[in-house]
């Protein structure tokens, strides 16, 4: 029996193609064995690998540290339950947050690096106006300050204050003071070269009067 050119001609294709397909194979067995086996290799493979992920978590952190280092707290205060008489700040509430490493400790602003910051402070207030006094009301004083302690000076220092009357008489009579009380804010604000660790707090008179719901109170500082 004669087997025809063609088919020797293609059993010969079809032979030198699995040859070369199982050269290659083998081929990358050895490779993956040789890599495998040696453990310098494996080391500097771990190594590039660490490298990798150190890289990573170092641009990560170099983003983060972008962002300014701000912090803003919002007002509570309970005359029916607190007893401390104090204005206490809070960061989960409302808007409030704190980045770039403030904290509030005791209810104070600790600073986390020495530099310029924008201090600011709103205290609002809602007095209410007795109209027994007709033309001579009482005037009701409301003040509002920030404090500042810093280790290098080693005691406590005023920032910034405010006081103002409210209740007062006026020539046109405000609808807001007519029988529902007389609203007032207080607003501080202005840059300070504060040192790492100075602790800032406010101080308010008429807590029974002032108003903490919607962002009406808040106290915060911000780098420049």
């Amino acid at each position: 029996m004669v087997v025809p050119k063609s088919s020797r001609r293609l059993v010969c294709k079809v032979s030198v193609v699995l040859f070369f397909a199982a050269l290659y194979l083998g081929g990358i067995r050895l490779f993956t064995c040789y890599v495998s086996c040696r453990p310098e290799i494996r080391a500097k493979t771990n190594q590039t690998e660490v490298l990798n992920k150190t890289d990573t978590a170092e641009k990560t952190d170099r983003i983060g540290s972008k962002a300014k280092a701000a912090i803003h707290l919002e007002g509570f205060y309970d005359y029916d339950v607190n007893v401390s008489f104090t204005l206490e700040w809070r960061i989960g509430q409302g808007q409030a947050f704190a980045q770039g490493g403030f904290k509030l400790r005791k209810n104070q602003i600790v600073i986390p690096q020495t530099g310029l910051y924008f201090v600011y402070s709103q205290a609002s207030f809602r007095v209410s106006c007795s109209e027994e006094e007709g033309a001579g009301k009482c005037l009701t004083p409301l003040s509002h300050s920030i404090w500042r302690y810093s280790d290098s000076i080693g005691a406590k220092a005023s920032l910034m204050s405010a006081v103002r009357s409210a209740c007062q008489n006026t020539t046109q009579e405000d609808s807001y003071s007519d029988g529902q009380g007389w609203y007032n804010a207080i607003y501080l604000g202005a840059v300070f070269q504060l040192n790492r660790g100075d602790r800032l707090w406010t101080e308010t008179n008429q807590l029974a009067e002032l108003e903490t719901n919607e962002g009406r109170t808040f106290f915060g500082v911000f780098a420049l």
